[in-house]
């Protein structure tokens, strides 16, 4: 036997929060003499993949059993120890050894730090199985990262230190991992080395960590003691610990059945472009993510539902006479029919995809801002990307207790169970059922950043017999009867800034040309509408979203609406604004520095709030976004309120509302 050595390309992609890590590790698998080359590749595309991560808390050892595994297995390149050697005496936390830690870790800071930051992939392959590992940071801010390593993984690998047992980052991690439909466990109990390797703490840890797990949807849990530094059950059976008569961690991972059979589920096509090259030919790219599908078969376009036949498979290499799940093709379609990025193709006959504005889903919360409940967020799926909110928060999850407990808000790596709403309906499958159409992302509106990962667990109906009337008298009447155009003109700025004063104002100087008008004012909202509603950040939200949709009704009523509320978050005066027409909404910043705002005080609030009975107070102790670009921008410092009202009827008449 002769042993053959590939370099792998680097298979680098995107992950969930934009990071991009993955490192190419040799793969040395033995090769017959009389083998050729074109066998040998065949046989290594014939291997099964299994998509593993390593996660637990900090200083577990997580890296440092990957790289166990890698130099074990003798999957390393001499160059490769070359520089593992001089890294170890520059960087190294392992005395005089090899610190096969850094075999992962890459990043500069984790080398320093001795931590893992980033997930780091790593590919390798033995003679029986081809692998990809995630290797994921155990801090708990990092706690995102672990979760996009997690995404894509069929098993994993959870690290417990012998010496501490299961800790509460053990916990959380199991329970994303629970979430994200990993149904193989191995529970690796670390350092078993500096505890004398003792049977009885290792049956502690096992017994502790069962009795958790066994509240969680994790149907196979293998528990192995190892130890990653001396290489204790990673790549040979233990001698220091015969007592344990399992398997040892590689041959478990080469044997693991973690098939999930997509080629018997329903098919999903999520279309990700249309091919239309030339005036002869349109086609729809995308992947099967589940399911089969050949030439002539009946399929369903959703959300349209729209019935056509599948004409050809197409490749690079050519067309195919059938495609499975995980194959990229392009597909032709016997009809011309209206077919767009981010539907999906279904068989007909077959379980149909959910099609909803309303579902109830399990996030994981991802940002460092916290989550509100009402505020507008980017909802992505597949290829269908819509503006979403978070309509109720049903309850949090406990990760040490696994309890639901009540709560407003989201911090950074809090469970949740919400009902979501979209803008939009969308086309989904129960994440049980299928993680690729089941899985989604929040995306912050202003920042662009990933805020939140959810796993769809039902459909929310609404009442089947609410439709919308249709009204023979409508916006454009009710206008053309006031004539006037209707609009919301709305006025933000630190409490005390004049907004009141100035609509005030302005309605009286409108109403006395024969205009009809109505204010909606902060503090006289919440004496009704409103009344229930506190000063949290939550609040606001809420408290911004009802009035908006009540404005929208009175400009739908053919009104000048005008909005005096202090509104301090960017977010929420977009949502308020997409709410409404091209050209109906004015924001018009009242500008008073807040200084300005604390003299005049004229409800004694700010002196309140400096005295610290009044918590959340905008611009002491809950903050003020100031709009980037507003529609008019009051400067109550150079001008009288009689003088700003002047510019406003100008600008209200150059916009042609008056």
């Amino acid at each position: 036997m002769s042993e053959l050595k590939v370099e792998t390309q680097d298979l680098s992609s995107k992950d969930i929060d934009g990071s991009q890590r993955l490192e190419a590790a040799p793969m040395s698998v033995p090769m017959s003499a009389t083998m050729s080359v074109q066998d040998f590749l065949r046989a290594e595309a014939e291997k099964g993949l299994l998509r593993f991560l390593t996660c637990g808390s900090v200083d577990d050892g997580k890296s440092t059993l990957i790289g166990r595994l890698l130099y074990d297995s003798q999957l390393i390149f001499e160059d490769q120890l070359a520089v593992l050697e001089k890294d170890s005496a520059r960087h190294g936390s392992a005395g005089e050894e090899l610190d096969l830690a850094l075999l992962v870790d890459g990043l500069q800071a984790e080398r320093e730090q001795g931590i893992t930051i980033d997930v780091a992939y790593r590919y390798f392959a033995t003679p029986k199985r081809k692998f990809i590992v995630a290797d994921t940071p155990g801090h708990e801010q990092y706690t995102r990262n672990m979760a996009t390593g997690a995404s894509t993984a069929d098993l994993a690998i959870i690290l417990i230190d012998a010496r501490k047992g299961v800790l509460t980052q053990t916990r959380r991690h199991s329970c994303i991992v629970s979430l994200l439909g990993i149904k193989h466990v191995v529970l690796a109990v670390n350092k078993m080395d500096l505890v004398d390797y003792s049977a009885k703490r290792f049956e502690e840890i096992v017994g502790d960590y069962k009795d958790f797990a066994d509240k969680l949807d994790i149907a196979n849990v293998t528990a192995i003691p190892v130890s990653a530094l001396n290489g204790e059950n990673i790549a040979t059976p233990s001698r220091v610990m015969d007592w344990y008569q399992g398997p040892h961690l590689l041959s478990f991972l080469e044997t693991v059945d973690v098939s999930r059979q997509k080629t018997d589920t329903p098919f999903r096509f999520p279309v990700q472009w249309v091919n239309r090259p030339d005036l002869n030919f349109r086609g729809f790219a995308g992947t099967v993510v589940s399911g089969r599908i050949k030439p002539q078969d009946h399929v369903v376009v959703l959300p349209s539902e729209q019935k056509t036949q599948v004409k050809e498979i197409i490749t690079y290499d050519g067309e195919k006479d059938q495609a499975y799940a995980g194959d990229a093709v392009t597909l032709t379609l016997n009809d011309e029919i209206d077919v767009s990025r981010g539907d999906i193709l279904v068989a007909d006959g077959e379980q149909h995809a959910e099609f909803s504005d309303q579902f109830g889903a399990h996030i994981i919360w991802m940002a460092e801002e916290e989550m509100l409940p009402g505020r507008p967020y980017v909802l992505k799926l597949g290829g269908q990307t819509t503006t979403a909110h978070i309509s109720k928060l049903k309850h949090k999850v406990d990760v040490n207790t696994l309890n639901e407990c009540a709560a407003q808000t989201l911090k950074l790596n809090e469970v949740a169970f919400c009902n979501i709403s979209t803008n939009r309906p969308v086309v989904f499958d129960r994440y049980g059922e299928n993680r690729d159409t089941g899985s989604f992302i929040l995306i912050d509106k202003i920042s662009n950043a990933t805020v939140a990962a959810g796993m769809i667990e039902f459909s929310l109906r609404r009442a089947s017999n609410i439709h919308w009337h249709q009204l023979d008298i409508n916006k454009q009447k009710r206008s053309e009867q006031k004539h006037q155009k209707p609009c919301c003109l709305w006025f933000t700025g630190l409490s005390g800034s004049g907004k009141s004063t100035i609509a005030n104002l302005l309605e009286k100087r409108l109403v006395s040309s024969g205009r009809h008008t109505y204010i909606l004012d902060g503090d006289n909202v919440r004496h009704g509408l409103n009344k229930d509603l506190g000063f949290t950040d939550a609040d606001r939200v809420e408290n911004i979203r009802r009035v908006s949709e009540a404005a929208k009704l009175f400009v739908d009523a053919g009104l000048i609406a005008m909005v005096s509320f202090i509104s301090p978050f960017r977010s929420e005066r977009r949502m308020a604004r997409d709410l409404f027409e091209d050209g109906e909404f004015l924001e018009i910043y009242v500008d008073t520095p807040l200084e300005i705002c604390e003299q005049r005080d004229p409800k004694g609030l700010y002196k309140k709030a400096r005295a610290g009975e009044i918590k959340n107070f905008t611009g002491i102790d809950s903050v003020y976004e100031k709009p980037e670009r507003a529609d008019i921008h009051l400067q109550t410092g150079s001008a009288s309120p009689e003088e700003l009202i002047d510019v406003l009827i100008k600008e209200l008449e150059a916009k042609g509302f008056i």
